[in-house]
């Protein structure tokens, strides 16, 4: 059952319910070993970080900032702020020297609390550059501190601030005074478009998510949840949280290149993850029944043939499944797809919920094929994540993001813009009066900028209203629908699609380079690198035939017509990529620029 406190003493009233039951699996930093950690230890960690924040004289209300990886003193740092009522920041670990400055300038930050050696580096080389700045707080006890820094203090050294509960009483009295009214959190947005804002996340935003979460999205105290995407993406934070209203266990996955070992080492139940996650899980089993025998293939592609009648077409429409069906079903599910899902270490999957960019039909009929419960989702940091997902107790369309969830009013504007008003919305961004006064209309609803349409109680989404790109011909192209077409294909590891004010549509590919090299020795293409894959007119020829296919059922002018293949990835590095992911478009159309012009050369 849910227990829907305020935040400042969930770990502490949940305590009290589950004592010695294990609540955080996790691995100390470069350790291979997994630890665990009882609710009562939780509790225990978490007063002690409070009371170390009083004792470094962090006020009500006051902004500290996290600069992290995933691990679990950043639960202890973030539920230690709560209960003093500070306010929590928190900073992608991969965020640049120029970023966390800009936020940590922005919000007047005091004191910052970093992950390991590349995020103490960081902070320690723009130390003096932030004058509000007076101490870095590492997790890491391996990191190297400099010499020349008085400034900063190992974790372990903080909580001995706290450890005997100095301030206990004083903790206590601001339990008593937290308000849902306070602001819990501020949210960078990952600056697609331009300047980072600050989103202001109350309490009692958390309040309402959680009430409304709770009545169709099925994640309980039997539930193992594996902690995927940053803490820092509002995706995660908010699904953390929730699960731990529910009392659920958390298992904390630091490096997300070991998300699959990790999944096999733990057997979780539930993950919530971006939609690339579950393309590269449907590119990997596809290539190995391509490599396996013409009997085994058949034999699994009846076998999904299945599990989409099943699942989707009977299940995912509200139908009860014919007898015949429901048998060979439960004969197909315990030999086939188990095997599937015992490979992703999934043996007792319950919910995965996915949002965050578009999700290929191809890949979530795929997922809900082989018998798991993708539920798929769409959210933004201002609505404090979900606006709306799939309830399991009802009816699916593959293709939609599912029902709006209670509470959250949305009405399709101009340009069929998403507007959205209710409990879980934002107040505003921090510090941004006349970003607010254009962020909301007169009747209090928030624009998001993404275009959709509501059919049969569920939402659709088409676009991002601001990337629709149009070409000179005065036909628009909507680039995340097709780059999310094309994703699919195990040769393509990222695409951006080229169109605006363009005679037609082309785009620059990153193969999957390991396929790729495979592909060109299994055909006598002799090269020596990438760029020599890269520019080989057999490799292109063979792509584009892949390409062609894939987009079969688009209309003539939103088809790719030509495409340029990349011997490097777009990257965080080189200011292509959001700290999320996401492509930054001026920033690729600029470092790309002669190739795309090549792309409209007359022939």
């Amino acid at each position: 059952m849910q227990n829907n406190c305020h935040l400042s003493v969930l770990i502490h009233e949940q305590a009290k319910k589950y004592g010695n039951r294990q609540v955080l699996t996790f691995r100390s930093f470069g350790s291979l070993k997994w630890k665990s950690v009882s609710w009562k230890q939780f509790s225990l960690r978490v007063k002690q970080a409070s009371n170390a924040m009083l004792n470094l004289g962090i006020k009500p209300q006051e902004n500290i900032a996290v600069f992290s990886q995933n691990c679990v003193q950043y639960l202890y740092t973030n539920f230690g702020a709560y209960g003093i009522r500070a306010v929590t920041i928190p900073f992608y670990a991969t965020s640049s020297e120029q970023q966390i400055q800009y936020m940590i300038n922005d919000a007047q930050v005091r004191f910052l609390f970093v992950g390991e050696q590349e995020q103490y580096d960081k902070a320690h080389r723009i130390f003096a550059l932030c004058p509000s700045l007076e101490r870095i707080i590492i997790f890491d006890e391996s990191v190297r501190i400099s010499t020349h820094d008085p400034n900063a203090l190992y974790y372990e050294d903080f909580i001995k601030l706290g450890e005997d509960l100095p301030r206990q009483t004083e903790l206590e009295k601001l339990w008593s005074e937290a308000s849902m009214d306070d602001i819990c959190d501020i949210l960078y947005t990952s600056g697609t478009t331009g300047e980072s804002k600050g989103v202001i996340l109350s309490y009692s935003q958390y309040y309402a998510a959680f009430e409304a979460n709770n009545k169709c999205v099925p994640v309980s105290d039997k539930d193992r949840v594996m902690n995927f995407l940053p803490f820092t993406h509002i995706f995660e934070r908010g699904w953390t949280y929730l699960c731990l209203t529910e009392g659920a266990e958390l298992i904390i996955n630091t490096y997300p290149k070991e998300i699959q070992e990790s999944m096999r080492e733990t057997h979780p139940t539930c993950m919530s993850s971006v939609p690339r996650f579950w393309e590269k899980v449907y590119v990997a089993v596809k290539d190995k029944i391509d490599r396996s025998s013409g009997f085994q293939q058949k034999m699994f592609y009846h076998a999904l043939q299945i599990g989409r009648k099943h699942n989707i077409e009977y299940l995912g429409r509200g139908k009860r499944v014919p007898l015949g069906l429901a048998l060979e079903y439960k004969v197909i599910n315990k030999s086939l797809l188990s095997l599937v899902r015992k490979q992703l270490g999934l043996e007792n999957a319950n919910i995965f919920p996915t949002a965050g960019a578009a999700v290929s039909p191809e890949v979530e009929e795929f997922v809900h094929s082989i018998g798991l419960k993708m539920v798929v989702g769409y959210g933004l940091t201002e609505s404090l994540a979900t606006v709306s997902c799939d309830h399991l107790d009802e009816s699916f369309t593959i293709g939609s993001v599912g029902r709006p969830i209670d509470g959250i009013q949305i009405k399709i504007g101009e340009n069929d813009e998403i507007l959205l008003k209710g409990p879980t919305m934002t107040r505003g961004y921090y510090r941004r009066e006349n970003i607010n006064k254009t962020a909301f209309d007169a009747d209090g609803f928030f624009h998001t900028g993404d275009a959709g349409y509501i059919k049969n109680g569920e939402l659709f989404l088409t676009e991002r209203i601001k990337d629709l790109f149009k070409t000179s011909n005065g036909k628009y192209i909507a680039p995340q629908m097709v780059e999310a077409m094309l994703l699919v294909d195990k040769f393509i590891d990222q695409v951006a699609v080229i169109a605006d004010q363009r005679k037609f549509v082309s785009a620059l590919v990153v193969p999957e380079f390991r396929l790729l090299e495979e592909y060109a020795r299994n055909n006598n293409i002799t090269f020596e690198t990438r760029e020599d894959l890269c520019g080989n007119e057999q490799i292109h020829n063979m792509m584009m035939d892949r390409i062609s296919t894939l987009q079969q059922s688009l209309a003539p002018y939103e088809q790719i017509k030509n495409i340029t293949l990349l011997a490097h990835h777009f990257a965080m590095e080189t200011g292509e990529l959001t700290n999320t992911l996401k492509l930054k478009r001026p920033v690729i159309y600029k470092n790309y620029k002669e190739m795309i012009d090549k792309m409209y050369e007359e022939k």
